[in-house]
């Protein structure tokens, strides 16, 4: 047995499973030989460890840090701290708890390790930093019987916010007071720091302040620093020293601003007093650099001279300043008070002009420190007056033209007493005496000017143009002294007076019966003031007005002259001449041609002779049907008599209807000229659109000759059209086909065209499809939905509809559609028309080639698809025309009322009766063909029958054996198809009118045999009765489709031309008679457009 045995301490947590292998062996011994062998097994164990709870719990994730900004809110989360225990089998629950904290009560943790603000936070007052001691404890307790714990260090960060402002101190040794008011003192004009102990602080972590300047002195200093952090010392530095003047500001308030850099809001303010002290920096200073004064020669000693004093703005030298006089030779003349600065005479006896006139003296000012000042002063001693005036001249003569003035005219004198000193200075005035007034002096220089112009006219003729004055010359001394001079004026005549007319306004009246030549009309009077006679006389004349009538002369009549206005000797005046009245202007001229007018009317006194006349007559307008019952138009005339009084009469009215004058009464005249509507009558645009009215006017007060106008008046009358008239069909002989195969969505299948009688919008239409109703031809009732829609267009004076689908048609039905159209005009005036629109099948179409150009075709249709020539006498045609290459084209359908249509055979048999074909012929006619659908899908019915054809072709191919031994002779009828145009030009005085078959004794037309005497038909005699079994489809056999055809001039056609490939391009080998006429015909043709036939060998002539 063996037993496992533990050698050392297990732990879980370093392994907590072990695996064994136990091997069991036995002692050996030998087994067949003389080694020993020993023998063994092994066995696998498991052992599981079992923990117990012997470790403490353990931190994680350690160290722990953290931060919380300074008044967070409480409760808010900081960390979570975690612990584990140790002893992973057991994993007891952990109680956490703050052991020890450097800041009690700031946090507090809970059972899942939050830790979390439990108080107030403020950064400036527990610090920056917070410690907690957590401690974590298990809930049970160890092996030992003790509690399992441990403890953690949590760092806790509080972040500083920027919530305090910043804040002024005065501080002395370590002492700091908060304070908002500082005050300092500085030299005036010095430089350098200003100490105000001024502190700033702020208690947020690192804080930064922003100090600036502001108040009335923020110029003078600048702040040191700019830029201040938590605790830093503030002074002022003197910026602008020259400003610092004592003598102009004694002291400064300024405000030092400090703001937190963070935070704008956060700022505080305080009020710094600089007191600026004087400095003795200023000399004495006189307020001029020099100083004039005067003195009499000869004064009394002691007389003041001047008193100058001087400034000095320093304080310290009020009323300290001290005057004296240099140079020291001056003191003879001249001294100054020391105190007062008054500047006296020393010595008036030393002092005359003649020998000096003129003392510079300095004037020296001296502050308490001694700093000088100085001024110049000058004295000039003046003179004393002594001296009369003396002139010039004794007497002054001057001559001026009155239109001048004054030139170089100069009263000089002189003055003994000294030069440029009042004693010596002149004074010219003029004294007081006639005319004086119109001249002046200038009182320094003496030049003499006249003050305006001078008017010789004003001046008393007795003077003879001279004026005296007398000039008074005056010194400025005390007393002045004086002299006078006299000075004579001789104003010369010029002509500066042009003639006035007494009356600006004339007014003659004439009458005719004393309008005889050379009569006096009046007189005006003009007068001229200039003095001399030579500037004064007047000449008159008619400038203007006159037109030949008229002549004026001149008389004197003192003071001035008479124009006397006469009748021209060669001129009788006429009221009923060409003026009743004249405006004359004329004209007064002196001898150097000044001149003055005058206006003279002149009037012609009236008789009533003169005839009245029409004046231009406006074009009236009215709106047809109107009843207006006031005037649309008023007839003008004017009499050139001035009493007449005007009546007018009615001459005629008339109408203008279609380019033609006729008589109407739509218009009445009344008496005053307004031509008015009348009553009665109806006015009709349509019928007429202009009217005339002529009219004559009558002067009642006509005293000779004829009272009426020479010519009478004429008012044109425009009439308006207004909507009143309903839309008009314009009837079409046209017939409408629609193939319903064909036709999809927007196909044209028909048109209607109307007219307005109306003019302008008026005549504007609109047209609509508001009925569809279609008849079958096998009695169903089909869905009568419209299915058509109509498109309005304009072609020359009328309106085009039209006619297109709006959905593609039934195929299934056959029969024709009723489409009601209505016209409306743009006023809602509604007209309706009825269209048949046929529903055809695609094989009734019918093709028809000619060698005729398409404009004779086009001319010839209506012959051509006649019914005595194309179809029944039921039958209706709808045709279209094209041209290609060298060929006219007709493609047409011929339809019965009920909505069918005639087939290719019934027109084939039609056309191949020799007097149509004849006719037909004469079109240049050149091929038949028809048209059919195309063909069905194949179906297994059609293999059957295709059977049975094969058959019927061995039946047909024996009996064609024997037939070919019984035909007629082929070429003796194709030569008798050929000459059957040309023979109806032979006649005969014993043939009977009817076209010669040649080779034969038939006759094609009323067939009378000659030698027989026996009426023959020419279908049998050709074997082209309706009977004959030859195949038509030889005559059809260009398949060329023209479902649709151009029309001329229409941009919009109804149907359009389509064409299919050609299915043998071919010459027909013609053995039946009518095609092989036709087919020389179109031989040249096919030549040139291998597309018009078709081989068909199945027609043969043994059909015939």
């Amino acid at each position: 047995m063996g037993n496992v045995i533990l050698e050392e301490k297990l732990n879980y947590n370093n392994n907590f499973y072990y695996q064994l292998r136990i091997n069991a062996s036995d002692n050996g011994g030998k087994c067949h030989g003389s080694e020993t062998v020993y023998q063994s097994s092994a066995v696998y164990a498991y052992i599981q460890v079992v923990d117990l709870p012997d470790l403490d719990p353990e931190f994680t994730r350690t160290p722990y840090m953290a931060s919380v900004k300074e008044h967070s809110d409480i409760g808010q989360s900081v960390i979570t701290v975690s612990a584990v225990d140790q002893d992973t089998g057991i994993r007891d629950k952990i109680i956490y708890s703050i052991h020890d904290s450097t800041e009690d009560g700031l946090f507090s943790i809970n059972q899942d390790g939050l830790i979390s603000v439990s108080s107030a936070i403020d950064r400036e007052e527990i610090g920056d930093t917070v410690i907690l001691t957590i401690k974590a404890k298990e809930t049970e307790l160890n092996i030992h019987g003790n509690e399992a714990t441990a403890t953690a260090q949590v760092t806790i960060t509080i972040v500083d916010i920027n919530d305090k402002t910043p804040t002024f101190y005065q501080c002395a040794d370590s002492n700091c007071v908060q304070a908002d008011s500082f005050s300092g003192e500085v030299l005036e004009h010095s430089l350098g720091a200003v100490f105000i102990n001024m502190t700033i602080k702020d208690a947020d972590k690192n804080a930064q302040t922003l100090l600036s300047l502001e108040g009335e002195g923020k110029e003078m200093f600048s702040v040191q620093p700019s830029e201040a952090f938590s605790d830093s010392e503030v002074q002022l530095t003197v910026k602008n020293p020259g400003d610092l003047d004592y003598e102009k500001i004694q002291q400064v308030t300024l405000q030092v601003i400090a703001e937190d850099k963070g935070d704008e809001n956060l700022r505080s303010t305080a009020e710094v007093t600089i007191s600026i002290l004087d400095a003795n920096d200023h000399s004495p200073v006189f307020t001029n650099d020099t100083y004039d004064a005067k003195v009499p020669e000869h004064c009394p000693d002691g007389t003041v001279v001047a008193v100058i004093t001087a400034e000095d703005p320093d304080t310290m030298d009020q009323g300290k300043i001290t005057y004296s006089l240099l140079p020291e030779s001056i003191l003879q003349y001249f001294d100054v008070e020391p105190t007062t600065g008054s500047v006296y005479v020393k010595n008036g006896d030393l002092l005359d002009r003649e020998i000096r006139a003129l003392y510079s003296v300095t004037l020296q000012a001296r502050d308490s420190d001694r700093k000088p000042g100085s001024a110049v002063l000058e004295i000039t001693v003046t003179d004393i007056n002594d001296k009369t005036p003396v002139p010039n001249r004794g007497t002054y003569q001057e001559f001026v033209r009155e239109d001048g003035n004054l030139e170089n005219v100069r009263i000089e004198a002189t003055d003994g007493d000294e030069p440029d000193t009042p004693n010596s200075e002149l004074v010219f005035t003029i004294e007081p005496g006639p005319y004086s007034m119109n001249f002046s002096i200038d009182p320094d220089t003496g030049v003499l000017t006249n003050n305006g112009p001078l008017d010789r006219e004003d001046i008393d003729p007795a003077l003879d143009g001279k004026i005296e004055l007398r000039v008074n010359i005056s010194d400025k001394g005390e007393p002045p002294l004086s002299t006078v001079v006299q000075v004579v004026i001789n104003v010369q005549d010029v002509n500066d007076n042009k003639p006035e007319f007494e009356k600006p306004f004339y007014n003659f009246t004439l009458s005719p019966s004393l309008c005889s030549t050379g009569i006096m009309v009046g007189s005006v009077y003009a007068e001229d003031k200039d003095q001399t006679a030579e500037f004064n006389r007047i000449s008159f004349s008619i400038v203007e007005g006159s037109f030949g009538s008229f002549m004026i002369s001149s008389v004197a009549y003192a003071p001035g002259y008479l124009g006397n206005v006469r009748v021209d000797q060669d001129v009788e005046l006429d009221y009923e001449g060409e003026r009743k009245s004249f405006r004359l202007q004329v004209e007064a001229r002196d001898l150097l041609q000044e001149k003055a007018k005058a206006t003279v009317e002149v009037h012609v006194l009236d008789v009533n002779d003169e005839r009245p006349m029409f004046r231009p007559i406006p074009a009236a307008e009215v709106e047809e049907n109107s009843k207006e019952t006031g005037p649309i138009g008023k007839f003008d005339a004017v009499d050139a008599d001035t009493n007449s009084s005007l009546v007018y009469e009615l001459v005629s009215v008339s109408c203008r209807c279609g380019g033609d004058e006729k008589p109407c009464d739509w218009f009445v005249l009344e008496p005053n000229g307004e031509v008015k509507v009348n009553p009665e009558a109806t006015i009709d645009y349509e019928s007429c659109d202009q009217a005339t009215v002529e009219a004559q006017v009558v002067d009642e007060n006509t005293e000779k000759g004829e009272s009426n106008s020479a010519s009478p008046g004429e008012m044109v009358i425009d009439i308006k059209d207004v909507n009143d008239n309903t839309p008009e069909f314009i009837y079409s002989k046209s017939v409408f086909v629609v193939v319903s195969e064909s036709a999809s969505q927007g196909t044209s299948v028909a048109q209607v065209s109307a007219t307005d009688r109306d003019s302008g919008i008026n005549a504007q239409i609109n047209f609509k499809v508001s009925e569809v109703q279609f008849i079958d031809i096998n009695g169903g009732n089909p869905d009568n939905k419209i299915v058509f829609e109509a498109i309005t267009t304009r072609q020359d004076d009328s309106y085009v509809g039209i006619i297109q689908s709006t959905e593609k048609l039934n195929v299934e039905i056959r029969g024709k559609y009723l489409v009601t159209v209505d016209a409306t005009d743009t006023g809602g005036l509604t007209n309706s028309t009825k269209l048949e629109i046929f529903v055809i099948d695609e094989g009734y179409r019918n093709e028809l080639r000619f060698r005729a150009p398409l404009f004779q075709i086009q001319a010839q249709k209506e012959e051509i698809i006649s019914m005595k020539y194309c179809c029944t006498d039921s039958a209706k045609a709808c045709y279209f025309l094209l041209r290609e290459s060298e060929v006219t084209i007709m493609t047409a359908y011929f339809t019965y009322g009920n909505g069918t249509a005639i087939n290719g055979d019934t027109l084939l048999n039609t056309l191949s009766k020799p007097e149509n074909l004849i006719i037909m012929d004469s079109f240049d006619l050149i091929f038949v063909g028809t048209g059919g659908p195309e063909d069905p899908k194949t179906s297994p019915l059609w293999y059957g029958l295709f059977g049975m054809i094969a058959g019927f072709v061995v039946v047909t191919a024996v009996l064609t054996t024997s037939l070919l031994c019984t035909r007629r002779n082929f070429r003796r009828k194709l030569k008798a198809a050929n000459a059957m145009k040309s023979a109806s030009t032979v006649m005969s005085d014993n043939q009977r009118g009817g076209q010669v078959v040649p080779g034969t004794n038939l006759y094609t037309m009323e067939g009378a045999n000659p030698v027989l005497n026996l009426n023959i038909d020419p279908g049998i005699a050709l074997d082209l009765g309706e009977d004959s079994d030859v195949d038509r489809v030889s005559l059809n056999s260009l398949d060329i489709r023209n479902d649709m055809t151009v029309i001329e001039k229409d941009t919009q056609p109804i149907m359009k031309t389509s064409r299919e490939e050609d299915r043998d391009s071919g010459i027909p080998d013609h053995i039946e008679p009518l095609g092989a006429a036709l087919a020389q015909r179109d031989l040249k043709i096919r030549s040139n457009n291998p597309l018009l036939g078709d081989t068909n060998p199945v027609f043969d002539t043994t059909d015939l």
